[in-house]
This record gives structure tokens, sequence and C-alpha cells, in this order.
């Protein structure tokens, strides 16, 4: 402890130390280089100009902790940045090139999100416990509470058993681990086609059905805020207050597009109108039925049970056509969609809208063998104009009316060179669908579906406007432990 201590605050003449502790502190500052050249930083990063600038500003945090140390820089890396950059960000397909090139000379390999805050000595202490030798996969555990449709009902008689990392606290593999998971995908490749929630899905992998480790839990790698009195003890810690980069944008700048059809116009549309219709300015109803009451416009469409490429498409080429060019950024959700458009609108000043912007809650499709990421459409697809624009300039168009929207979206941007923008603020489930603990740390946008909900409930407790907010609009009060 007085070791690291001494090196912590570095600023101090080192002539004016005894002799012995002038030694002492040289000695820890050299195995502090050796740990440090021990691990590989993986930032979890995106190409959108907003979030690759935050984790480069991760990244020359990371260095200067190194350089303050003394020591020359570790490795960090950034996924976006990875050649395979489309399925880079599912992680597992990158296990083979990290134990070929890292699985000699280090020991860990750390990731972590672009909103991760890291103390690198606290973190070097942490995995001092551990025997490198060994396999391990660290982290600070989420479990379901019950099982949930995301994770296709896992371990459904006791969904607490099974733990699976929270990727804002950090999360460790030890190379012995790398080395192994290496060798499992050469010669047994991903089974299943979709990426839905990589957190779970990577633990699932790596535990193999007891064959494998289970996440061990470390306390050090926390989501309390920097500034937190818990903080103190934590090698990690969280900032994803909702994101602000001045001014939110316009209400008149954000035009909403709710799809809906006839037979759910007496019990979803209400739900809208009671609850987040009043937060927009530009929004309209499209359906299979012209009904004057809400109103809803019929884009002759018809209805399909099956997915709603059509309908969307339309939906894309009226708002290029027949609203304002000033009108930067487009939402399309479904009719039981839950989000708040002012926390939205904060969201959206980070973005350039004349950057193609395809933001929401991201899935992955055949991503091992070459395929695609999407926005999942029931969080909801937020659009920048300019990315309908280069999408509708482009040849790529439904391939049946009744394809599934969000997927071919993804499929013609994958192919245009734009890339899908990852939130988590957005959900494609319910609230009680996730862990308690995940969404602690979150300021969501928008929830999805009405199943054995009330949806109104749902809406007032987590996403209406606080008072600061919506300027003393009065809110609901719900407890969200009852959701």
């Amino acid at each position: 402890a007085f070791a690291l201590s001494v090196v912590s605050e570095g600023a101090e003449d080192e002539t004016e130390l005894p002799v012995l502790q002038r030694s002492e502190k040289r000695r820890t500052i050299s195995k502090i280089g050796r740990e440090l050249k021990g691990i590989v930083f993986v930032i979890q990063s995106q190409s959108n100009s907003f979030h690759s600038k935050r984790a480069e500003d991760l990244k020359r945090d990371i260095l200067k902790q190194a350089v303050d140390l003394g020591k020359e820089s570790p490795v960090v890396l950034l996924t976006h940045q990875i050649d395979r950059h489309e399925s880079a960000w599912t992680i597992l397909p990158l296990m083979t090139d990290f134990s070929v090139t890292y699985g000699r000379n280090t020991s860990w390999i750390f990731f972590c999100e672009e909103d991760t805050r890291i103390k690198v000595v606290k973190l070097l202490e942490t995995l001092r416990r551990f025997d490198k030798s060994k396999e391990w996969f660290l982290g600070k555990p989420l479990y379901d509470e019950e099982s949930t449709i995301i994770h296709h009902y896992a371990f459904a008689e006791n969904p607490t058993v099974f733990k699976f990392p929270d990727f804002a606290a950090g999360w460790t593999l030890s190379i012995p681990l790398v080395n192994k998971l290496a060798k499992k995908l050469k010669s047994e490749p991903l089974k299943s086609d979709f990426t839905i929630d990589l957190k779970h899905e990577i633990a699932l992998y790596i535990w193999q059905k007891g064959e494998g480790p289970h996440l061990t839990p470390v306390p050090e790698f926390c989501t309390d805020d920097v500034n937190s009195y818990k903080a103190d003890d934590c090698a990690t810690t969280f900032s994803n207050f909702l994101p602000l980069c001045g001014e939110p944008v316009n209400k008149e700048d954000v035009f909403v597009a709710v799809k809906t059809c006839r037979k759910f116009h007496g019990d979803r549309i209400p739900v809208v109108k009671q609850t987040w219709e009043r937060e927009a300015a530009l929004i309209e109803y499209y359906s299979d039925y012209a009904d004057i009451s809400i109103p809803t416009i019929d884009l002759g469409i018809p209805n399909t049970d099956r997915g709603h490429c059509g309908k969307t498409f339309a939906i894309l080429e009226r708002f290029l056509n027949h609203t304002s060019p000033r009108t930067p950024w487009l939402v399309v959700v479904d009719d039981d969609t839950l989000i708040s458009i002012v926390r939205l609108r904060k969201l959206l000043s980070c973005y350039d809208p004349n950057e193609p912007v395809f933001l929401g809650e991201r899935y992955g499709y055949g991503l091992g063998t070459g395929g695609y990421s999407y926005i999942t459409g029931g969080g909801g697809m937020v659009f920048s104009r300019t990315a309908v624009q280069k999408l509708l300039a482009s040849k790529c168009r439904c391939y049946s009316m009744d394809a599934p929207d969000d997927m071919v979206l993804g499929m013609c941007f994958s192919g245009l060179g734009i890339p899908i923008t990852h939130s988590p603020l957005f959900h494609q489930a319910r609230p009680m669908d996730y862990p308690k603990d995940y969404l602690s740390h979150q300021i969501p946008v928008s929830f999805h579906k009405h199943w054995n909900i009330d949806p109104v409930k749902v809406y007032f407790t987590w996403l209406a406007p606080n008072t600061e907010e919506s300027h003393n609009e009065k809110k609901v009060g719900y407890n969200r432990e009852d959701l």
C-alpha cells in the first residue's frame, strides 16, 4: 500500500526520499511497468464522430496515466479501427487475432466502454489478486431476475444463477482463456445467426454449458459515478449520464413517424396520446386505414403480419419529399414504443445531422460470416436526413413488402458503408426484461411492448420528463421497483 501511494502521488522529488524508500519506489515503478505491459486495453468504440472522439479521449487518458507512472505506453485498441470492424463489436471474432498477437507476451485483455473511467494503478492492484496463468473471466455481475425473451428465456427455472458482465464497468479475460476461446472458435464457429444482447451471449459462450469458467465478480469493477463516495475503492467508474453536447435540438428539428394499423387504433394509439405525443412538435401516424379522429395517414401499403419493409420505405420517401428540408431528424417508432422525445433531443445534440446517422439499439445478423448490423425497430430508429438521402439515392430496397424493415435497412446501410450507431439508451423490450443494476446507471430514451404491463405507468416511471426537463410539468410518481 505504501509503494502504491508513492507511485500515485508521482510528483514528489525522489532525491528527497531516504535511500531505502528510493529503492523501494524504483522497484515498485518497475513492477507496475511490467504489469502495465501485460494488459491490452480494448475500448468498445464506434466510428461515428461523436463516439470515436469519446473513445480517443479515453485512450489518451489511459496513456497519460501510463506516462505519469513513468512507463512506456501500453497497447490501447479501439474496436472500430480493427480491420473487420463490421463484426469487431461482437468481440468473440477477435479472439483469434488477440491470441496470435498477444498470446505470449501479455497477461490480460481488458475491455471497456467509451464512458468507462479507469484508475490504472488500482486496476493493476486488482488484477494482481488473480493468477494470470489460469483461465479468468472477471467483471461486475448482472443477472436476470426473471427469464426474458432477449435471452431466449435461458435458465428459466432460476435465471439468477447465471451471471454476465456489465460492460460499463469493464471486464477482463486472462490470456489462457483468450487462447482457449481462439482454439474453440477455430474448430467450432459461433452457432447463432443473431447477436441480440452481447454481454449475455459472450458469457454463455465462455461458460460452455459448465465446461468453461463462470464470471468471477470483482467488486473494484464499478458503475458508480467517479464523484461518488463509493468510487474510492473502485478501479473503474462509469458516467453514462444522458449525453448533452450543447443545447438540445429544437422540437421542430425532429419529425416523428408512428407505424400503426387499423386493429391497434383503439388500444395502442390512446397510450401514445396519453404519454409522449405532447413532447413531439412534428408527428404523423401511418396506417393501412385513414382515421380522421387520430388522424392517421394511409400510405397505400397493406398491413402485413410479418415485417413492414414496404411501409417503412414509404415513410422514408414521404419524409424526404413532403417535409421541410430544414428538418434534420426522422424518428420511426412502433405504436407500442414508449419514448422520451425530450431526452432524445438532448441526445441528438451530440450528433452531426450532416453525417449519415442511423441510431438506436444495435443487433447483429450473421456477423461471423460476413453479415451486417442493424437497428432494432421496436426501440425506435433515428435517421439523419443525410442518411435517408443516401439510402434512397441507392438502389437498395425491400426484397419483399413484408420483409423485416429494420434488418433490410441494416443490410442497405452496410452495403453503403454507413455504420450503425448504437446507443444503450434505446430498448427493444420492457424495463423488467433488463437487470435492475444495468438500468440503474442509465437515463433511458425508449422501451418497447405493452405485453403484461401498464404502459402508461411504465412511461411515467421511466421516461416522463422530470421537473427540470419539462419546465415544471407535473410528473406522476411510481416506484421503479414495481415495474
